[in-house]
């Protein structure tokens, strides 16, 4: 299968509109190869057709519960080959705390993982938050005046998405710098330390679960330990999925939404002239970044014919939501163009929180990182600028995936 393959470069899969133009109007889901992997899947692109996917009990994330005689032919794996370049280099006893990952389950199992996390996770827990998401933004911007400029990835929105998860957790104040530079080193840098930071993140998680046990507080650990329902390698792998995914997705996304309208100065004149239209931005930037490009592989539980592609019990099918959030089918001829003042219907308008039933818990929380950050950035001033030019910026490819930026020097 994988001759016959379409072997997507990064540079498709960062081209939302003309990467996927092709594939979107195929009869069948065309077999990919992304970028930096191996292993073929059937692709899905078509905006209403991700929606499908994503809510289809036929196609699940748990590889394990199709039989061993699959019908399927690949001898390997895309998830297997991304959790083992995640997992490179760090000490084997220590993964378990972060490869059991909520997006790999379903069903019932699913659900029964999700819902102590989902039940302390509550909108008045967020709304709590938004004092101190204000204080830091507030605090980092400062800074970075000072200095006239700032590293607007590295050193503003890895600290405050790192930050922000350290208040969440319940990280005392007097451990915070430290317990930040181990998030740090683990979900981002050039992976030297990261081994190092995942022992000392998991032994410093187990003391504070004990302290939470004896003097509870109004943190998220206090509250999963609420009932005794979870054990404490349950807690430690809700810790490291809060570390995850509440910090280099976050950050990434509120460096590439910043460029997204340091691109588009008109529209940053649009939302620095109205701050009304803040509502309206932050879905808009949300659906027009999509930074998880790729989701999580899905594997058919019996042969059934989906999106025009009759498909094989144990093949594997993968959602493009960025190229799902860009298309024209769905968000017309200015799918591609960023509109702040784009209107969406009911529910989010777009894909980048996933949708059904592992939809992003995290979601409000994005929402209210995004507002504060745009407000302080766009809205209240106008002189953000790059501190290089354009095409100096920095990337990364990272595998199954497309480039993401290494920095974004900006001036103030």
């Amino acid at each position: 299968m994988s001759e016959n393959a379409v072997h997507l470069t990064p540079e498709q899969v960062e081209d939302p509109v003309r990467g996927y133009a092709d594939l979107r109007t195929r009869d069948e889901l065309p077999h990919a190869v992304l970028p930096g992997l191996t292993t073929p899947v059937r692709l899905v692109t078509r905006y209403a057709d991700v929606k499908a996917a994503l809510t289809e009990p036929r196609l699940i994330r748990d590889r394990t519960r199709i039989p061993a005689d699959t019908d399927a032919a690949e001898a390997s794996d895309a998830q297997d080959e991304l959790l083992e370049a995640a997992s490179a280099g760090l000490p084997a006893e220590y993964v378990k705390y972060f490869s059991g990952h909520l997006a790999l389950f379903d069903g019932e199992e699913h659900a029964h993982r999700r819902a102590p996390l989902t039940r302390a996770f509550t909108a008045r827990r967020i709304t709590a938050l938004r004092a101190f998401v204000e204080r830091t933004a507030d605090a980092l911007v400062a800074e970075a005046e000072a200095n006239g400029g700032t590293d607007l990835l590295g050193a503003f929105a890895y600290p405050l998405a790192t930050q922000v998860i350290c208040e969440l957790i319940g990280v005392e104040e007097r451990d915070r710098d430290q317990v930040c530079s181990w998030m740090r080193d683990f979900a981002f840098g050039d992976g030297s330390r990261a081994g190092e930071a995942l022992v000392a993140l998991v032994e410093y998680a187990k003391e504070l679960i004990a302290r939470r046990r004896a003097e509870p507080t109004e943190d998220l650990i206090s509250a999963l330990l609420d009932g005794d329902q979870l054990t404490e390698d349950d807690l430690i792998g809700i810790v490291f999925l809060l570390i995850n995914t509440g910090i280099t997705p976050p950050a990434l996304f509120l460096a590439h939404a910043a460029l997204a309208l340091l691109d588009h100065p008109e529209q940053a004149a649009r939302l620095h002239a109205d701050p009304g239209l803040l509502p309206r931005a932050v879905p808009e930037l949300l659906r027009y970044v999509s930074i998880v490009r790729i989701g999580a592989t899905l594997y058919a539980t019996e042969g059934f014919d989906f999106a025009g592609t009759a498909l094989r019990r144990g093949e594997s099918v993968t959602v493009a939501l960025l190229a799902a959030d860009h298309d024209p089918e769905e968000f017309g001829d200015g799918a591609g163009q960023l509109d702040v003042g784009r209107e969406f219907g009911r529910g989010d308008g777009h894909l980048a929180f996933g949708h059904g039933a592992h939809y992003c818990i995290g979601a409000a929380l994005g929402r209210l990182l995004t507002s504060v950050v745009l407000d302080r950035l766009f809205v209240r001033r106008a002189d953000l600028r790059l501190a290089v030019a354009r095409a100096e910026l920095e990337f990364g490819h990272w595998p199954g995936d497309g480039f993401h930026l290494l920095r974004l020097p900006i001036r103030l």
